[in-house]
């Protein structure tokens, strides 16, 4: 009877299903990542990589390669994939070259730098798609040789929970349900098909019988896979980790007296990570703006820039009233603000002007008055608190009479490696000036008023701050972030003899009603210089012309007197900064990031060689299908062709795709994975009947199986099915009555039926040496009495609907 093969047709539908399962499987623990990743596109990427790395490993184990293989082979591919959307230099646009995979590296290191400076959620960029395509398909790939190369799915479990491990210790909330749904349905329906797949098996119902050889690999690889998750969960907290202090312990600074992360990165991050981020929502701020400072850095270091410098202090809790800084006179009306921290996750809570005491924040944040900033052991959310503080700030004659030696540490004045030409220029600037007042003044508006072609810029091709990179860009480049003014203006003060740090934080941000809110594109840094008796005072040397800066009342007051007709030159000349647009007036596209017609100045027309490039590989991919799916070439001879031209039409169609995505429009993009998609189930269908006459020519116990199934579907294309209940004999009359086999085929029907009996009841292992031409003679009549439709080519119904019927349709 028929019921043996019919389901030995099912068992090898779930082996091919297994790969696709996998794949889903990871796909779905990758939803995981929306909790610190923004948008739905990344995913898109991530499902074709996916796709891609599958797609690879079914095609490269059709050709009985060993499973190293396999892996390395898929990690080529998913390397394809990622220079030709991330890149324009691979060799013949997709294949990896050392100009690409260094282009490549510099993605991945915006990435990185993203993750470290990001507050989750992070926006979706170019980069971070490049390096969650990265991480997951090498899950994919190692899911996929658990799942199908090894057999052993259950273990691919602990990968997958790996996954939901890091967002899990970096999100600030717990990660939504659905993810959990989702990522439980698609491992439950993995380990279903697998249990089906062990069922057939140990049924006799596959070739190989019950036996997968691989418990000791599951042993190891889930050995392995439980330290991966458990180093993983304890050490891979990077997003959000602004600050972060690794290795520490409970010590800020763990001695080296440096960040986790190089500060200025921090800031640059902050400032280039797209889409801006609520981060603090303000309340009760008096008339006057000001800067939210968050951390100051008094250490120069040649070569390197700008760091916290030493051993941070035990300092005091910071909830409560707080000792005031060196120099703090203690006079001044207190204010108290209310700061709501959105989607701040960092080591410092951000503060105003000069802290008296702080209400509402947690006991284990310290304030550490000699350097003016509040930190915390740990990076950790906060929830708001209020902020009494003193805004008011002496008059330019009360700093101008500031005399006295400086009681603050004597690192303030250190400035290493500055000499020469950056040296005298600061003697120079201030050589007219008997005060540290004017002559603070004086560098402020050396970089401020516009007679020396300084420009504010994201666009900078060096954030260096070392002493070469400051020297250049004072004297020749003159274009930077806030990041480059403050280091030259702080550094230049040390050399006159000004103690100086430079103070990291916020600008004021924008109105909405009575809130001030603050961006990540606020994000900015600025110098503070000491003055005997009064303490640190603000000095923006930045040229910002956005209306974003903020300028002390004893710096405007000056401004004023010496313009003419009290008439005001420029928005930052205000002690109040006024912003009554949303969100997108302080993120705004500065004149250096737009070009001449208004699109972003790194937006670039797609060359036309890459449209060209295109088209061929989408005109090779429609090739391919055609081979494939119509039969324009004889895929039966020679054999050795057949697994090649079923890659190249899957990596035809994944580059063709791939590079709509990068060079055209997701429409393009959407189209050709439609057609592919329309493509699949003729493609799994001459998969299939490859491997079954593969078997059959093998001549092996499986033989006459394998040419019965090959048989049954061809007939299911053709609109008739073998139910289960009948015999062998009673369903070859069938399909010779169903389409009309001319005499060979009826031969040919005969010669298949009397070895499928004789594999069943005799001791001979190996299959007559004339079932592959008998198998040849049934499909030819088959062809010529019962030609399949375009549409039967295109959807087999053996693919879309392979179940067999449980009796006879006529009766």
């Amino acid at each position: 009877m028929t019921g043996r093969t019919a389901a030995a047709g099912n068992g090898n539908w779930v082996v091919s299903a297994t790969p696709a399962v996998a794949g889903l499987a990871t796909l779905c623990a990758a939803t995981a990542l929306s909790s610190v990743i923004d948008g739905v596109l990344w995913l898109v990427y991530l499902a074709v990589a996916i796709a891609v790395v599958g797609g690879t490993g079914v095609l490269l184990r059709a050709t009985r390669l060993p499973a190293p293989l396999v892996g390395l082979g898929q990690v080529l591919a998913l390397a394809c994939l990622l220079v030709t959307i991330f890149t324009r230099s691979g060799v013949l646009i997709v294949l990896p070259g050392p100009q690409s995979l260094q282009d490549l590296v510099v993605v991945l290191g915006d990435a990185m730098t993203e993750v470290q400076t990001g507050v989750p959620p992070v926006p979706d960029s170019p980069a971070m798609r490049c390096l969650v395509m990265v991480a997951i398909g090498l899950v994919a790939i190692l899911v996929d040789t658990l799942a199908v190369g090894l057999a052993a799915p259950a273990a691919s479990g602990l990968v997958l929970l790996c996954v939901f491990a890091v967002p899990a210790s970096l999100a600030d909330e717990m990660l939504p349900l659905w993810t959990f749904v989702f990522g439980a349905g698609a491992f439950a329906l993995l380990l279903a098909v697998d249990g089906q797949h062990r069922h057939d098996a140990w049924r006799g119902r596959l070739p190989g019988g019950g036996h997968s050889g691989s418990g000791p690999a599951a042993t190891a690889v889930a050995g392995l896979a439980v330290v991966v998750a458990l180093l993983a969960g304890a050490s891979l907290t990077l997003v959000g980790t602004v600050g972060r202090l690794p290795g520490t312990g409970d010590e800020v600074g763990g001695g080296t007296g440096g960040l986790g992360i190089d500060p200025m990165t921090q800031l640059r991050g902050m400032l280039n990570q797209g889409a801006p981020r609520e981060l603090f929502r303000v309340r009760n701020m008096p008339g006057t703006s000001a800067y939210l400072r968050a951390m100051t850095l008094r250490q120069y270091v040649p070569n390197k820039g700008w760091e916290l410098g030493g051993n941070m202090p035990e300092g005091v809790p910071a909830n409560g009233q707080l000792p005031m800084q060196p120099g703090d006179p203690g006079d001044g009306a207190v204010a108290d603000v209310e700061i709501e921290p959105v989607n701040w996750v960092d080591n410092w809570l951000p503060v105003y002007g000069r802290p008296r005491g702080v209400q509402g924040a947690e006991d284990n944040w310290r304030y550490d008055p000699e350097r003016g900033m509040i930190y915390s052991v740990r990076a950790r959310k906060s929830g708001s608190y209020t902020l009494k503080t003193v805004f008011d700030t002496p008059s330019a004659d009360t700093l101008r009479r500031a005399r006295g030696q400086a009681d603050v540490d004597q690192s303030y004045l250190d400035a290493p490696g500055i000499e020469g030409r950056v040296a005298a220029l600061a003697r120079r600037i201030v050589a007219e000036h008997d005060n540290r007042f004017d002559q603070a003044t004086a560098l402020y508006r050396y970089f401020t008023d516009g007679t020396q072609g300084f420009q504010y810029t994201t666009q900078t091709e060096n954030s260096d701050t070392s002493v070469g990179a400051l020297e250049d860009f004072v004297f020749n480049g003159k274009k930077g972030y806030c990041e480059q003014y403050a280091s030259a203006m702080a550094i230049m003060a040390r050399s006159v003899g000004m103690p100086a740090r430079v103070a990291l934080g916020f600008t004021a941000g924008y109105a909405t009603g009575d809130v001030q809110t603050i961006t990540s594109q606020d994000a900015h840094a600025w110098v503070e210089i000491y003055f005997p008796g009064y303490g640190w005072m603000t000095f923006d040397p930045t040229p910002l012309s956005d209306g974003r800066g903020v300028t002390p009342p004893y710096i405007s007051g000056l401004e004023a007197d010496d313009e003419e007709d009290g008439s005001s030159a420029s928005a930052t000349t205000t002690t109040t900064t006024t912003v009554s647009a949303g969100p997108s007036a302080s993120a705004s596209a500065t004149p250096e990031q737009l070009g001449q017609s208004g699109t972003t100045a790194t937006e670039e027309r797609t060359p036309t060689w890459h449209l060209v490039a295109l088209g061929v590989v989408a005109l090779l991919a429609l090739l391919a299908t055609a081979v494939v799916v119509f039969g324009g070439v004889r895929l039966t001879r020679p054999r050795w062709l057949r697994p090649a031209v079923l890659a190249g039409a899957l990596v035809a169609w994944a580059v063709a795709l791939a590079l709509a995505v990068a060079l055209l429009s997701w429409f393009v993009a959407v189209l050709l994975l439609v057609v592919l998609v329309a493509a699949t189930p003729a493609a799994v269908r001459v998969w299939r009947r490859q491997q079954r006459l593969r078997t059959v020519a093998a001549l092996g116990p499986d033989a006459a199986g394998a040419a019965w199934q090959e048989l049954v579907a061809e007939s299911v294309d053709r609109g008739t099915r073998v139910p289960r209940t009948e015999t062998v004999r009673v369903a070859a009359r069938r399909l010779v009555r169903a389409h009309n086999l001319d005499e060979q085929g009826r031969d040919g029907l005969r010669a298949v039926v009397g070895a499928v009996e004789r594999s069943w009841y005799s001791t001979r292992t190996a299959a007559d040496p004339s079932l592959p031409g008998a198998v040849d003679d049934v499909r030819q009549s088959l062809n010529r009495n019962a030609p399949l439709a375009l549409k039967a080519k295109v959807l087999p119904r053996s693919v879309l609907q392979p179940k067999p019927v449980e009796q006879d349709p006529d009766e």
